[in-house]
Order: C-alpha cells, then structure tokens, then sequence
C-alpha cells in the first residue's frame, strides 16, 4: 500500500511538471507567426511547383518528343524492307536455347579450305596461326 502510494506520488509529480513545461511552451509559441511562416511556405511551394513544371515543359521541348523516334524506328523498319530484311521475322526464327555447347577440350574447330583464287594467301596464313596455337 505504501509503495502504490509513493507511486502516484511520483506521478502527480511528473503530470505537475509535465503540464508546467507545456505551460512555458504555449507562452513561447506565437501561433499567428507560426499561421504566416506556413502560408509562406504554402505559397514558395505552389511557386516552385509551377516553375518547375514550366522548365520540365520546355526541356521537353528542346529534347524532342515520342515522335523522333517513332519516325526513326518507321525510317529504320523501311530501309531494312527495301534491301531484304525483316528483323521481326528473323526474331522469331532465332534459337531460343543456349546458342552453342563449347567444344570439348582438346577439340579445336576445323578450318574449311578455300578455293584457290586471292584469298588462299591469306588462308595459309591463318591455317599456319591456327596450328600454331595448336602446339601450345
């Protein structure tokens, strides 16, 4: 009994204290200042807002639109018809599984001989350097 009454005791004492700095608080609150502070605020806001809706407009406009590049893509998708090419086609008939299981050590790709013109200069050279990497 003695220790439930020290304990509201002490708690009278923290509600007095308590109720005593909100008291302090009040006095040093001046709320037609703080009311003024908070519509200035409210108005720099609305202000930035619209500025920066006006600078997102024109950058829009400087930069371009959607439509550049629709016309770009269509300009693109044109040339490609015209000399034989259709990506989206190709796209579809493009493996859909890993593209090639490495080759097994040891296992080095065969080099196809060419025919004999111009180029077999060349074909010796890299049939040399392909053999050559092969001793290593």
């Amino acid at each position: 009994m003695m220790q439930t009454l020290k304990s509201t005791q002490a708690m009278g004492e923290a509600m007095k204290g308590v109720t005593k700095a909100m008291g302090q608080m009040n006095k040093q609150m001046n709320l037609p200042a703080l009311q003024k502070i908070m519509m200035e605020f409210e108005k720099q806001n609305e202000r930035m807002e619209m500025v920066s809706e006006v600078m997102g407009d024109a950058m829009d406009d400087a930069l371009g639109d959607d439509d550049e590049e629709e016309e770009t893509e269509e300009l693109v998708s044109q040339v490609l018809d015209e000399i034989g090419i259709n990506v989206n086609q190709e796209l579809v008939n493009a493996p859909s599984s890993a593209v090639a299981a490495p080759a097994a050590k040891g296992k080095v790709a065969q080099v196809e001989s060419a025919a004999e013109g111009e180029d077999s200069g060349i074909d010796s050279d890299l049939q040399a350097r392909l053999d050559n990497l092969r001793k290593m």
